[in-house]
């Protein structure tokens, strides 16, 4: 699916919810082609989600990439709208593809349409996650898909909605964006990842090894981060997800990147509450962010 072809949210009749699913902080004006987005640090758990959970809230919470928006939160005041959801990823994750589910986890047959063997999947990390980053189940029971798909109509398609409206007007007024994926990582790799056991570096760039956006960007990125002391890695372990490969087209002007900080930088990991470190890191991310907004257009347009 290309970034002009936006993802088609199924007709369904919208519950009153207290909250959004999302938020954008923006600019007073937009003046640079970039967007940022955290997908991943929302805190808002349904009471019948908790309830229907084996887990206590605190190891629910570990999967969140806790204070993302936070760190990031300078974005709107050099000129470019941040977006946030609200829900939290083990809840709904935004950066899979509409429908990738675990069979395993329903009390009936998935429809057809529904990706059950993807990676992400056999990993328990789908769009619904059947696990939290340690391995630890999340569910006491099966689910239905009927409660599945309301989840998907309600956060996952209006989070999307969003990102793309947001990336279509920035594109409509440079003719090109730069959308910048905001993660952390646990500082040592879990029994789910592709690094289990090990430490962690303090940045990872994805760029979907070369694909989503200009080596230029990628570069600026690296070096600006090294030139504050912090050691950076590209693509390994993670290179980017569904929404930097979605969203990216860098041939027509279209670019993402993602970043994953280390969560030992700025947080105390068990107990989920900022560290001493995380005013330095998100000093470190503004000037970051201030390099990247002040990007020559050339460099992001269409080639």
């Amino acid at each position: 699916m290309s970034p002009d072809q936006p993802l088609e949210r199924p007709e369904v009749e919208q519950a009153q919810e207290e909250r959004p699913s999302h938020s954008v902080v923006r600019p007073d004006d937009q003046s640079v082609p970039l967007v940022f987005a955290s997908p991943h640090s929302g805190q808002e758990y349904p009471s019948e989600f908790v309830a229907a959970s084996r887990l206590p809230r605190l190891s629910l919470r570990r999967s969140e990439d806790a204070f993302v928006d936070r760190l990031f939160e300078a974005a709107p005041t050099c000129g470019a709208p941040l977006l946030r959801a609200h829900f939290p990823r083990v809840y709904i994750d935004p950066n899979r593809e509409p429908y990738e589910l675990d069979a395993t986890m329903f009390d009936a047959p998935l429809p057809d349409f529904v990706n059950v063997t993807s990676p992400r999947v056999h990993a328990g990390l789908g769009t619904i996650a059947k696990v939290v980053a340690n391995g630890d189940n999340i569910y006491r029971g099966k689910l239905s898909f009927a409660e599945a798909d309301e989840r998907i109509k309600t956060h996952y398609f209006p989070y999307h909605e969003t990102l793309q409206q947001l990336l279509d007007a920035t594109r409509d007024r440079f003719g090109c964006y730069l959308l910048i994926d905001c993660h952390s990582m646990p500082s040592v790799g879990g029994p789910m990842d592709a690094d289990p056991g090990l430490r962690r570096l303090d940045i990872v760039l994805g760029d979907c090894h070369g694909t989503a956006c200009a080596p230029a960007v990628i570069g600026l990125a690296e070096s600006t981060l090294r030139d504050q002391g912090l050691a950076v890695r590209r693509n390994v372990p993670y290179s980017g997800g569904y929404t930097t490969r979605h969203y990216a087209r860098p041939k027509e002007g279209l670019h993402a990147l993602q970043i994953e900080v280390n969560r030992a930088l700025y947080m105390n990991e068990e107990r989920i509450v900022p560290a001493a470190g995380f005013e330095r890191i998100q000093t470190v991310l503004t000037t970051l962010i201030q390099v990247l907004c002040r990007i020559d257009v050339r460099t992001l347009s269409p080639q």
